[in-house]
């Protein structure tokens, strides 16, 4: 199996900051997964929500592929929001677990708020994901137009309307309908107030400060592979993935001089895919390290040394055991 590596440094950033603890009064805690078609806006919103990067975003669709885990926490309550992979019309193997992680995801939270993207009129990809969430009869429905930002006032009245419409088509009875925007911040702050809401009083589920479940190896293979999504052709991305072999701080450095060692693996299906993105005389693998290391340095609050190779997985997305080996 052929590769290709690249290594080097990368600078700190300062640590996350801390949440908010549990005030008194009514507390509420449980599950909201966001939904959509692909590039609806859902991981742009959980990041907004949290207040930190946890879920990565591309322009490109399917980006996500697993179910990350973001911990907003306040003092009336605890809201844990569950970005899913955009439901889609599978065409591999890969596409169809993704789907299945998306079903079965729906069935064990609290609230599903799907994602409307205000720039984009409501269409059939939309209806058949509402036409699947009208399945649900016991899960809280929630609308959200997202994107609002990019649109001017008329054109969300007229987006709230065409969705008020699709739930009335489809028996969905949406208990908000909010727009918003991740970029701005505006009306962010008010759709985490109708989220808690809605939830069941109780505990919270996480300890104070926790922004994620996710492990951190897998945090970091998504930063790699978002840092490798950037500017690839159409027919790339879904060819793209990012496993870490190992990863942990360097021996013998000194304490105030720590230094995360990273190394992985990121996998494409073809010979000519493998070029793309290695680039000429690795010009383009080097981009990918540089860009990749400062968000890693930003996430475990050091500097980084990454050490990223690329390998040929030929036709993954269809192999059931190479998906295995994947992760998938």
């Amino acid at each position: 199996m052929s590769q290709d590596r690249i290594g080097g440094f990368g600078g700190a950033a300062g640590a996350a900051s801390g949440a908010d603890g549990a005030g008194g009064g009514e507390y509420r805690s449980g599950f909201v997964s966001f939904v959509g078609r692909p590039n609806a806006g859902k991981s742009t919103l959980t990041n907004a929500l949290v207040g930190q990067k946890i879920a990565i975003t591309s322009d490109k669709p399917q980006t996500t592929r697993t179910v990350v885990r973001g911990i907003v926490h306040r003092p009336d309550g605890q809201l844990i929001l569950v970005d899913t992979p955009g439901l889609h019309r599978p065409r591999t193997l890969l596409g169809e677990r993704l789907n299945d992680l998306v079903h079965s995801t729906w069935s064990e939270v609290d609230v599903v708020a799907m994602c409307f993207p205000a720039d984009e009129k409501v269409g059939p990809g939309d209806r058949h994901i509402a036409t699947e969430l009208a399945k649900l009869k016991r899960v809280t429905k929630v609308a959200v137009a997202t994107k609002t930002d990019l649109v001017g006032p008329d054109r969300i009245a007229q987006h709230l309307l065409d969705i008020a419409r699709l739930g009335a088509d489809l028996g969905i009875e949406w208990a908000e309908q909010v727009p918003v925007s991740s970029v701005s911040g505006d009306q962010v702050h008010l759709l985490a107030d109708l989220l808690i809401g809605l939830l069941p009083e109780g505990p919270p589920l996480y300890p104070d400060g926790e922004l994620t479940d996710s492990p951190e190896e897998v945090l970091v293979a998504e930063l790699i592979r978002e840092a490798a999504l950037d500017g690839v052709r159409d027919e790339l991305p879904h060819s793209i993935a990012v496993v870490v072999e190992e990863m942990g701080l360097r021996e013998g450095r000194p304490a105030d001089r720590p230094l995360t060692e990273v190394h992985a693996y990121l996998y494409v299906e073809r010979d000519s895919q493998k070029g793309i993105v290695i680039g000429h005389k690795g010009s383009r693998l080097k981009q990918v390290g540089q860009r990749a290391r400062t968000q890693i340095a930003e996430l475990v609050g050091t500097p980084v040394y990454l050490d990223l190779r690329v390998k040929i997985a030929k036709d993954w997305q269809r192999d059931p055991r190479q998906l295995r080996r994947l992760g998938f």
